[in-house]
């Protein structure tokens, strides 16, 4: 019997999902959990990837917090326009926090975008990739962070009226996540092995008010501490007024709570502290700053201040400088003020001459480069716990417990001389010291 000949179909490579990230570390998490979602949903997708194919359905997740991190993202978005017109990319998609501040903006000058989706869009954004949005998958990530350590979202928003912040304008109001999904979520994390979690949020000490009628994040620590493979949590994003003191006793009680505390102060001048509607002066961010030594005299303090802002005068830069000579923080990062649409500080004027903020930012990163030195010097000869992030050229890169990545000092190995693998903790004795890098070897 001769059998007919049929037509077979023309093969069509199904769109490989590739997502580009923007910003911080809320929008690192922002992408794992939309990489999660798409793998549930059995689609290819890749984070940033270098091979562009022409099958490619492009997801760019934007910043639009200051004016550096929105001209990047606009930067993003008409490169990959532009790779969509010659026919190198299928299609762009666009969301995060400049698409939810300036979509309709973003709609008439960069036309050719397939669509704009906000910050909490995430459902709309997946059935326009042709995927559903899967509940179960709660929790679940795809990480773009080596699998060892991970940002650990707990809330979303801001409550707080800092006047020249566009956090709440593009996040909105401060929303909690539960203890139990958290825990959840970090036992996934652990089973794929993540042995740090860095909790992020805008502001994490007003965790839990929302839905605990409390202030909750020490509950909370205790908690993920319990959580079997996570050695290492990290506490990112503390606000100084209404501060928890009893997330100190958690620290002090549990061992895999790093001494480690980021709480950006922003200024110390009184004057500053009102008009940014900061909610604190500096004598209660002095006398906080002691009592968070006092009670963990191991800590390692980060702040982040910023240069020029509305009417900041000479003797308001110079009372911070002064400040940040006496404080001695552990670690500090610097900026210059950026005047943003809709935010209170925008109806003030945008007085100190941009020259003069960088100047400014500048002196402040001079004395903390040596006041850095001057610690780190004291490290020589002792042992620290160092956690193995990555292998660049001929050495291993680690991080102490007082180290968060990307923005902290470093741990420097000799892997010609020091075996060490990727994701594992050793102990290191540091045999040198440098301004932001220890240099130390594997104590067998």
């Amino acid at each position: 019997m001769r059998t007919k000949n049929r037509k077979v179909a023309p093969t069509v490579s199904k769109p490989r999902v590739n997502v580009v990230t923007l910003g911080c570390s809320k929008n690192i998490h922002d992408s794992e959990v939309l990489m999660g979602q798409l793998k549930g949903n059995q689609m290819e997708v890749v984070h940033e990837a270098s091979n562009i194919q022409a099958n490619d359905i492009v997801v760019i997740n934007t910043c639009g917090f200051i004016d550096n991190a929105k001209q990047e993202s606009i930067d993003t978005i008409l490169q990959y326009s532009a790779l969509k017109e010659e026919g190198r990319v299928n299609k762009v998609i666009v969301t995060g926090c400049l698409s939810e501040r300036y979509k309709p903006e973003l709609q008439s000058e960069i036309s050719n975008v397939d669509a704009y989706f906000g910050t909490n869009d995430l459902p709309e954004l997946l059935t326009t990739i042709g995927a559903d949005y899967r509940h179960e998958l709660l929790g679940e990530r795809l990480l773009s962070t080596p699998s060892h350590f991970s940002y650990f979202k707990i809330a979303e928003g801001c409550n707080r009226p800092c006047s020249f912040c566009a956090i709440p304008l593009m996040r909105g109001k401060h929303v909690s996540k539960s203890v139990e999904d958290l825990v959840k979520e970090a036992k996934f994390l652990a089973s794929n092995g993540t042995k740090e979690l860095i909790l992020i949020a805008q502001d994490l000490t007003y965790y839990g008010l929302d839905i605990y009628g409390k202030r909750n994040l020490a509950d909370l620590l205790r908690h993920l501490s319990d959580v079997d493979g996570i050695e290492w949590i990290r506490l990112q994003y503390a606000y100084p007024s209404g501060f928890p003191m009893d997330i100190l006793d958690a620290m002090n009680e549990r061992s895999n709570i790093c001494n480690y505390l980021d709480m950006p102060l922003q200024h110390i001048s009184d004057p500053m502290l009102k008009s940014m509607r900061r909610g604190t002066t500096k004598q209660k961010q002095v006398d906080l700053v002691k009592q968070i030594r006092d009670k963990v005299p191991d800590i390692a303090l980060r702040t982040t201040l910023i240069c020029g802002y509305p009417g900041e005068t000479e003797q308001d830069f110079n009372e911070m400088l002064e400040w940040v000579e006496e404080t001695r923080f552990d670690r500090l990062g610097c900026f210059t003020y950026s005047h943003e649409e809709k935010t209170h500080a925008h109806t003030l004027v945008d007085d100190v001459p941009q020259g003069e903020k960088e100047a400014r930012v500048e002196q402040i990163m001079e004395i903390q480069q040596g006041i850095s030195y001057e610690i780190n010097q004291t490290k020589i000869g002792q042992t620290f716990k160092v956690l193995v992030d990555r292998l660049d050229g001929d050495y291993f890169i680690g991080r102490t417990e007082y180290d968060s990545p990307e923005v902290d000092n470093e741990v420097v190995l000799d892997a010609k001389t020091d075996y060490a693998r990727i994701g594992d903790f050793v102990q290191v004795e540091v045999e040198r010291a440098e301004d932001f890098d220890l240099y130390g070897k594997v104590i067998k």
